[in-house]
């Protein structure tokens, strides 16, 4: 982003001002204001391109590989602007990987696809949980004494198994119970084999 001489003036005024607090004058003020919005614009205005280089992307990708070449640039500006390699492009990668350019990129997503994953898998290790503090106070912990398990009755332990307990509740047998291993049948006796 850019800014002209009028609008780093602003910017110089209202940082001095941030850090040396004094009355503004309401062209002060204003001048501000119009900045904000013109930096809000800004903002706006680059995330419509930023939307438009991805969908351009997504086109070039479903017509490869007689797009390879325009797919394989636009894929390095959207690179360039922090976007993050879908698994689609890595496929289409893998396609191209013939290609000094296509084998260079693949390289480059591979590693920015691991580090996106990665902060992903530490964010939810270190996010807190979602529920409010409030919700939080009130929950009791279960593991400690005085909790819940504390005050629950002891639970009975399950009678044996009888004949005519519902199937649910039976232990599943093991195979060696259902199917007994087979007998050999055992070899008859020598002089009945030497007679016939």
């Amino acid at each position: 982003m850019a800014f002209g001489a009028d609008e780093l003036r602003v910017l110089r005024r209202a940082l001095a001002h941030a850090l040396h607090p004094t009355p503004l004058d309401d062209e002060d003020v204003q001048d501000c204001h119009r900045l904000a919005g013109s930096v809000d614009e800004a903002v706006r205005e680059a995330g419509r391109l930023r939307a438009f280089l991805f969908a351009d992307l997504a086109r070039y990708r479903d017509a490869l590989p007689g797009s390879a070449s325009g797919y394989l640039d636009l894929l390095q500006d959207a690179l360039a602007t922090g976007y993050d390699p879908r698994p689609e492009d890595l496929a289409a990668l893998r396609g191209l990987r013939h290609t000094a350019q296509g084998a260079a990129l693949l390289a480059r997503c591979q590693v920015l696809a691991e580090q996106s994953v990665r902060a992903r898998l530490a964010g939810q290790r270190t996010a807190p949980p979602a529920w409010s503090a409030t919700a939080r106070s009130r929950t009791r912990l279960l593991a400690l004494p005085g909790g819940r398990a504390a005050a629950d009755p002891p639970k009975p332990k399950p009678a044996p198994s009888s004949p005519d307990t519902p199937p649910a509740e039976r232990p599943v047998p093991k195979p060696s119970e259902v199917f007994p291993p087979r007998r050999r049948p055992a070899a008859p006796p020598p002089e009945k084999r030497a007679a016939s």
